[in-house]
């Protein structure tokens, strides 16, 4: 293992978040991570399909308030997955499909960035569905799926990387 994995996972908060048996330690992260989520994926996938044309009744520039609700959840997941991250260095840093789902979330919200421009500039042409922007929406839908996908793989392999046992919660 490496010396800084260890001292990370060696520091008071790290054992504290991992071996807890306080609801508020690492089922709590866990639930602040989903719901951080559910705002990021599921505002993306709003925003992505009307840009696709579905809805087409509700004007894209109506959708335009949503963005903050995508950005409060991008910062949930980012400081969550931080708290996670530093509960198991090793088994997230030593797995390159940790740094593969990575890579495809800040390619899902760079696909949509056309979008979430055109929303704060107010600037929405008549509402409908056009190829300009209904091609970032399209690819943005594609690697959060993708990404999603790659959760599944991710979990056995990182409980399996240090040798230890993963400590379950029971509810």
């Amino acid at each position: 293992m490496d010396p800084l994995f260890r001292a990370i996972e060696e520091t008071a908060f790290s054992v504290w978040l991992r071996d807890s048996p306080s609801l508020l330690a690492l089922p709590f992260v866990l639930i602040l991570h989903t719901v951080g989520l559910a705002f990021l994926v599921g505002t993306s996938v709003a925003l992505a399909s009307r840009t696709l044309g579905v809805a087409a009744a509700i004007p894209l520039g109506s959708l335009a308030r949503y963005r903050q609700v995508l950005w409060a959840g991008f910062w949930l997941n980012a400081a969550s997955g931080v708290a996670l991250l530093v509960a198991y260095p090793t088994k997230a840093l030593t797995n390159p499909l940790f740094f593969w789902k990575l890579a495809l979330i800040v390619a899902a919200l760079a696909a949509l960035a056309p979008v979430l421009r055109s929303l704060a500039r107010g600037n929405e042409r008549d509402g409908r569905h056009d190829g300009d922007r209904g091609c970032p929406g399209c690819c943005g839908l594609r690697l959060y799926g993708l990404a999603g996908r790659h959760l599944v793989r991710l979990l056995p392999r990182m409980e399996r990387s240090t040798g230890r046992p993963s400590r379950r919660h029971e509810w």
